[in-house]
């Protein structure tokens, strides 16, 4: 008997705590299952965006752009580093969303923690946005002008061919 209370007791513990977290998990997805929440998905994008485009770009393009042995070697610990930081972007800003759903599931949630949590996000975002310019800044200094104009030829092809996939 005793046994049998438990599950019961145990099984409403569980459905009780799936019925109140459904709310934090009711934002939009987008294809590969991540929560949008309403924002574009330029404002929202999970990789590094344009700038980790020309990173990886530099390395996957380095014979059509002309790049040296050397300047291969100075640019891969660069993306690679780049990769490590964006990795912890990514976590830490997860972390911080799930501290504002948090903070936002009381009916009656405190303002003052929410604006600090939505702050923190921002902070997290602007960071990342900093470090990916001084990383970006870094590439193009190694880069040739020559080089520097066929890198952006190739973005301005891929992005092309990113938005035929897309539908625009």
């Amino acid at each position: 008997m005793k046994k049998m209370f438990g599950l019961v007791v145990m099984t409403a513990a569980v459905v009780a705590l799936l019925m109140t977290s459904v709310p934090a998990f009711s934002q939009p997805m987008d294809m590969s299952g991540e929560h949008r929440g309403g924002h574009g998905q330029m404002m929202q994008r999970g990789n590094m965006g344009n700038m980790g485009d020309m990173m990886g770009m530099c390395t996957e393009y380095a014979d059509r752009m002309g790049l040296t042995d050397d300047q291969i070697m100075k640019i891969r610990p660069l993306h690679h580093e780049m990769e490590k930081k964006q990795a912890r972007f990514k976590a830490d800003l997860k972390i911080a969303k799930i501290e504002l759903m948090e903070i936002m599931e009381v009916k009656n949630f405190d303002m003052d923690k929410a604006g600090y949590a939505v702050k923190k996000i921002g902070a997290i975002k602007t960071a990342n946005q900093m470090e990916m310019l001084k990383a970006m800044k870094e590439i193009r200094a190694i880069l040739t002008d020559e080089q520097f104009k066929k890198m952006k030829k190739i973005m301005f092809i891929k992005m092309g061919e990113k938005n035929q996939r897309r539908g625009f």
